[in-house]
């Protein structure tokens, strides 16, 4: 039992500080092409931080255990969106601008197609290709139309290094690839060990752990007052988890979502999807007394899946 906690540990840090650099050498990248701060939250901060899950995911999936990959994709978004969303509130209420909206309405959109494909309890490759079709398109309309968010750019980066952004993306990159090896061989230990079943290693210890980068990225967002920053970086890694994530777990093993995940789990993470797009259509900011309660939410959530 050790062993495993020793692993799961190790690979929690390895996401960890991995995910870090990542994120790190991803800013670097976008402030020395100058896009703007919605967009590389969006696009390339929301892609860095869904690194861990896709690495945790993909090799859950090679390991024989889809339940882990699937749990941490549901379990990651809900973090997202009610952890890392609540506490990045608590530390600086975030300012909604009207930016947004419309990938939060790709985001419920994902999800009602993920809950879908949960209660047919059906699987193919077609469908993981299909997944990965949508994020490419995604990333490609985002690029081209980025609407709203063109208003506020980042400073080109012509005092930005951008090989040495680029080398602490592809190291990030590699300690992630090892954090989650470990990780998701501690986590099955771990569920083998306590008789929990492997979806609920996934929902909680793997999402939770490959959800720390997110964190990172948000709270750090919201101490230098940018929401758009903060906010985009839980909305796309939300589409990332669904269409890059599902799409990759989908086509490297086609087998049915987990019948545990398609009741209580999805309907909690489609009220959150829905929730937060009504916030950004009907709310000017989302506040600390929001932020608490969305934290309160996700820990009875917690409490429920173990009970």
């Amino acid at each position: 039992m050790l062993n495993a906690i020793l692993l799961s540990l190790a690979g929690l840090v390895g996401l960890a500080i991995g995910g870090e650099l990542l994120v790190r050498g991803a800013v670097g990248i976008a402030q020395k092409l100058g896009v703007s701060t919605l967009v590389t939250g969006l696009v390339i901060v929301g892609f860095a931080t869904s690194m861990p899950e896709m690495v945790a995911s993909v090799q859950a999936s090679l390991a024989g255990s889809p339940e882990i990959a699937w749990g941490n994709v549901v379990g990651s978004n809900l973090a997202n969106t009610l952890l890392i969303l609540g506490v990045s509130a608590l530390v600086a209420p975030i300012v909604l601008t009207g930016t947004g909206r419309r990938d939060a309405v790709v985001a419920l959109g994902a999800t009602l197609l993920l809950w879908a494909l949960a209660a047919s309890g059906y699987g193919a490759r077609w469908i993981g290709a299909a997944l990965l079709v949508g994020i490419v398109a995604y990333i490609v309309w985002r690029y081209f139309f980025p609407g709203g968010a063109a208003i506020e750019q980042e400073d080109a980066g012509d005092d930005v290094n951008g090989v040495f952004s680029g080398a602490l993306f592809a190291a990030g990159l590699v300690i992630l690839v090892l954090g989650g090896d470990a990780l998701v061989t501690g986590a099955i230990a771990l569920a083998t060990i306590f008789k929990v079943p492997e979806t609920v290693i996934g929902l909680t210890v793997v999402a939770v752990g490959t959800s720390l980068p997110e964190l990172a990225a948000s709270i750090a967002a919201a101490l230098r007052g940018k929401s758009g920053l903060a906010l985009g970086n839980v909305v796309g890694s939300n589409i990332y988890n669904i269409l890059l994530i599902g799409g990759a777990t989908m086509s490297i093993a086609p087998l049915p979502l987990p019948a545990s995940l398609a009741g209580a789990q999805m309907a909690l993470l489609t009220a959150s999807a829905a929730m937060l797009l009504l916030l950004l259509w009907k709310a000017n900011s989302i506040g600390r007394l929001i932020g608490a309660g969305l934290i309160a939410v996700f820990a009875g959530n917690v409490v429920f899946v173990f009970v």
